[in-house]
């Protein structure tokens, strides 16, 4: 414990910290609160979220498989060359109990318009378009998880700090003050009790002067 002037002004100044520090802690504890009701859905969303891009992409797979079979190696080939274009995002900003957060969503793309893909819809089969679209949807899905994952990630730093900083004015910062508060308290009151024996002793040794003063007298 850090050693502190006992005197009742640095008690005043204590204890005024000792109530700042209460405060804060229980603010910080009813932001925690706050953004552990914001993260747990978050973390449900991530985990349908993985989900879902796993489906997605075995039938993205699976779909390409089928083109593959079915239709010419090489047209299957010539039509993925063909197919050109941009995945475009859209970012904005929010923010959650303070903290500021990206927002990603999707841009209009021209790939979903399968006349806009590169290849000549006459040229390829309907099993082409199909696998075409679900590797959109892969696109989609990843664009999706990665404003949901930028989220999860901003609110569990700040849900980190948040709780480092309850634990340190729970467990340290208090706790050293009042642990300080009481050293000054206890060295106040030994103070007023070694005041009240000189005081006594003092008041004594006036009484014997007076009674052999009254005692000369008479």
């Amino acid at each position: 414990m850090e050693q502190v002037n006992p005197t009742r002004s640095m008690l005043l100044r204590l204890k005024s910290q000792r109530s700042l520090a209460e405060q804060g802690m229980n603010l910080l504890k009813k932001k925690r609160d706050a953004l552990l009701r914001e993260f747990m859905p978050i973390i449900d969303e991530t985990l349908r979220l993985s989900l879902r891009l796993e489906r997605v992409t075995a039938d993205a797979q699976y779909e390409l498989a089928m083109a593959k079979a079915k239709d010419s190696g090489p047209v299957v080939r010539s039509a993925s060359f063909a197919s050109s274009g941009e995945a475009l995002v859209d970012i904005t900003g929010t923010h959650v109990m303070g903290v500021p957060i990206p927002v990603i969503t999707k841009g209009q793309s021209p790939l979903r318009n399968p006349l806009k893909r590169g290849y000549s819809i006459t040229g390829v089969s309907t099993r082409v378009d199909s696998a075409a679209d679900r590797f959109e949807e892969i696109i989609d899905v990843i664009i999706e998880s990665a404003d949901i994952e930028t989220r999860l990630k901003r609110l569990g730093e700040e849900l980190r700090k948040t709780n480092r900083r309850v634990n340190a004015l729970e467990n340290i910062v208090i706790p050293e003050v009042s642990a300080q508060i009481r050293f000054i308290e206890m060295s106040l009151e030994e103070r007023a009790r070694e005041d009240i024996f000189r005081l006594k002793k003092v008041k004594k040794t006036l009484e014997k002067k007076e009674a052999k003063r009254l005692a000369r007298l008479m």
